[in-house]
């Protein structure tokens, strides 16, 4: 569970509910319980995004967002551990002896197919085309969820004006009857939260933590390729290090020195 996310969301509901209910008690919340507002926001929303969007992706968008809520990120440093020791491996016994390794990656499919074209025998140039095309195709697929967020937080507050536009109207064509002035005016008015709220507070948050998310993948995925081509050119272990290193910041090139300190 991504606790950043959560807790932004989390967090922000209860200012907001903090702050109606010591304004104005309980009571604070009747005009937020504007069903036509809520409808007619969210409604128009999805509907703009079946528009815009294919069905098939737009019925991907629970996926997408059960990546942004439980997906963790990769551990760099011990990737690049676990790159050392296949080279190690492989100086000592061969590109074979790899294959009870392979076997033991669970939890990492691109680096399971990569270490497997090694030990296939494959040479530099098809491995990387392999892997750099696989990447390419894994860049669509995030910019395809990324996009359907940013249009989610592009739409909400587009239809949170166009609720309040319409509240306006029928409140004004209403106006000589006083009593109805009030409820057409909370509608307007909560149209017009619920587009925003929605817009800035979810969507358009939601589809930059996918940037990173993708950034993040992506990047992990870049030293997974640069480790399986220093491997399959039978690069010494000190050599695969030195390179992957490159990859981390400081505290994790120092969190693998002290590892190998302790392991030696």
């Amino acid at each position: 569970m991504d606790i950043a996310t959560l807790s932004g969301i989390i967090v922000f509901a209860g200012f907001v509910f903090g702050a109606v209910y010591m304004q104005e008690g309980i009571a604070g919340f009747k005009p937020f319980m504007n069903a036509e507002a809520f409808m007619l926001v969210l409604g128009g929303t999805f509907c703009a995004l079946l528009v815009n969007f294919p069905l098939s992706s737009v019925i991907s968008v629970g996926k997408v967002l059960k990546k942004v809520m439980l997906s963790k990120g990769e551990d760099t440093s011990k990737l690049v551990s676990t790159f050392v020791t296949l080279a190690q491996k492989a100086k000592k016994e061969g590109f074979l002896a790899l294959q009870a390794d392979v076997q033991a990656i669970t939890d990492n499919d691109f680096l399971k197919r990569g270490v497997q074209l090694v030990i296939d025998g494959a040479d530099h140039e098809f491995i990387r085309n392999m892997l750099e095309t696989e990447l390419d195709f894994i860049r669509e697929r995030h910019k395809n969820g990324r996009e359907i967020f940013n249009a989610l937080g592009t739409y909400a507050p587009a239809f949170g004006i166009i609720g309040t536009v319409l509240g306006m109207i029928l409140m004004l064509s209403s106006i000589d009857d006083v009593a109805q002035v009030p409820r057409r005016m909370a509608m307007a008015l909560a149209a017009a939260f619920f587009g925003l709220a929605s817009g800035y507070w979810l969507f358009m948050p939601i589809g930059g933590k996918l940037k990173n998310r993708s950034d993040e993948e992506l990047f992990v995925k870049e030293i997974i390729i640069r480790g399986v081509l220093l491997l399959q050119s039978g690069a010494t272990p000190s050599v695969v290090e030195a390179n992957l290193k490159a990859y981390l910041n400081p505290s994790q090139r120092a969190a693998i020195k002290k590892e190998g300190g302790a392991a030696a």
